[in-house]
């Protein structure tokens, strides 16, 4: 990867893309058409189709049929694992242009995408297909003169909403078990990022996957998401976005058939910094980079920075530094370090949480302010806010965004406590040189995943999941196949 190679591709034309169902690319049915506009420069990249109702009922209908017929689940383990695994090798050789066309979309720096997305996306592939040929059933423990086995069938059609900061990256955390089990998806993509995901959808075609097992349609959540929801035909949904979403979803799934409802949702997870930590000026590094990248559109982000007050002020100052010495500008250049906010709404709104902040006391130390305004694009100074209290607004709600709030503690209590005082529980940090205090930590604060003298990092051979409303339900891992499951006894008399 070089800059003028990304430069060539940065103003490659893009296709108008259409639904995929039945192995087709497919107009809406009214004809609609959505404007996709980068947040690198605000103009129009390309269009998506606008989907109706009709659009989404006759892509759940292509996939209950696949499912019926078992086109897909009917097939050897080792001829779906041959599939899949020529997924990822079409998705690794596509890897730049994949990465470009979604920075173009979303504005993720290209030094965070091309391994966050095509690269994330094609090992996730690459896992699942390795593990779905060494599932076993079971056989139970009974008397002699019966026979109990336990078989692991694949549930059915799966619905899969997914969000628009790593679209192939959770779009592969979703449907890569589901598939390897054996079920069908339709895919439903985010209105604002929508592109590197539904290329990826094609090449799973190419790479030999029946028409009709997965489905993509795009538009807007509140027609064509609503239709999944709402579906009787579809046996799961599985989504990582808002909680207010979520909580819709499972409103919906309540109204129609009581389908299973997986939900990964916000966070405002604790970075917790104390004076033992091994080493301050890395950790105010990884610090700054846990809270940025990606200008921030990190569910795990650590956007909550509790620092013993001993250090306070030093830590904060690294941060500082750290954070200042980061390049926010165009992600399609090399050495930026944080790209463009996904589209003007997210900034608007980004902008209206440092207000709120201010307003409640917060001191911002950098940033808070929209930048590179004359680029067109969506660009915003990272920022840091001390001075945060437990109860204020920017330490209760999730910004997503470049934004971190800073709240000292003096006890361990006292971190828990300010930890454990949101809704959420996604993920967190803790950094100490003390082995008792960090395990004491792990297991007192309450998140689904916490990061001990790092942020970030965790493979796929981990679960992603979150407690309380962060969610239900695991990515990631063995553990995600769970999902995509059910369980059937026979009970056989001998």
């Amino acid at each position: 990867m070089d800059q003028i190679t990304l430069d060539g591709l940065r103003n490659s034309p893009v296709q108008a893309f259409q639904h995929l169902i039945e192995g087709r690319h497919v107009h809406a049915s009214d004809g609609g058409q959505m404007n996709i506009i980068s947040p690198i420069d605000g103009t129009v990249l390309t269009t998506t189709a606008k989907g109706t109702v009709a659009d989404m009922e006759a892509a759940i209908r292509s996939s209950r049929a696949a499912f019926e017929d078992r086109r897909w689940s009917g097939q050897p383990p080792a001829a779906r694992k041959k599939v899949m695994m020529k997924w990822a090798e079409l998705i690794e050789a596509n890897a730049l242009e994949l990465a470009v066309l979604g920075v173009r979309d979303n504005g993720t720096e290209i030094g965070m995408a091309i391994k966050a997305e095509p690269g994330s996306a094609a090992a996730t592939i690459r896992y699942y297909a390795e593990a779905l040929d060494k599932i076993y059933g079971e056989i139970a423990p009974t008397s002699s003169d019966v026979l109990g086995l336990i078989h692991r069938e694949p549930i059915g059609v799966v619905g899969a909403i997914i969000p628009w900061n790593f679209p192939m990256m959770i779009g592969a955390w979703k449907l890569a078990p589901a598939l390897a089990m054996g079920n069908c998806v339709v895919l439903k993509p985010s209105e604002t990022a929508s592109l590197s995901l539904m290329r990826m959808c094609e090449l799973a075609l190419e790479a030999g996957l029946p028409p009709g097992v997965l489905n993509a349609v795009t538009g807007e959540g509140a027609v064509v998401g609503a239709a999944l929801g709402q579906s009787m035909d579809v046996d799961v949904l599985v989504f990582t976005g808002s909680g207010a979403t979520g909580r819709r979803l499972m409103e919906y799934a309540a109204r129609s058939n009581m389908k299973r409802v997986y939900l990964e949702l916000g966070g405002k997870s604790p970075n917790i910094i104390f004076a033992d930590a091994p080493n301050l000026t890395e950790a105010a590094k990884v610090t700054a980079a846990g809270i940025f990248r990606n200008s921030g559109q990190v569910c795990v982000a650590g956007s909550r920075l509790l620092v013993e007050a001993s250090i306070h002020d030093d830590f904060v100052a690294e941060v500082v530094k750290a954070t200042q010495a980061m390049r926010v500008g165009d992600p399609l250049r090399l050495d930026t370090d944080i790209g463009a906010v996904n589209s003007q709404a997210q900034l608007d709104q980004n902008l209206s949480f440092v207000e709120t902040a201010q307003s409640e006391g917060g001191q911002i130390v950098t940033g808070g302010t929209r930048i590179l305004e004359e680029t067109g694009g969506y660009y915003m100074d990272p920022t840091i806010v001390t001075d945060v209290k437990k109860a204020a607004t920017l330490s209760q709600q999730e910004v997503f965004g470049p934004v971190l709030a800073v709240t000292p503690f003096t006890t361990d209590d006292e971190a828990v406590d300010l930890a454990n005082s949101t809704v959420y529980g996604l993920a967190g940090a803790v950094w100490t040189s003390n082995l008792s205090r960090a395990h004491n930590m792990v297991r007192r604060v309450r998140t689904g995943v916490m990061h001990v003298n790092t942020y970030g990092g965790a493979d796929g051979t981990v679960p992603l999941g979150g407690v309380r409303q962060s969610g239900n339900g695991s990515d990631k891992s063995l553990h995600a196949l769970e999902k995509y499951i059910d369980l059937k006894t026979a009970w056989i008399k001998l």
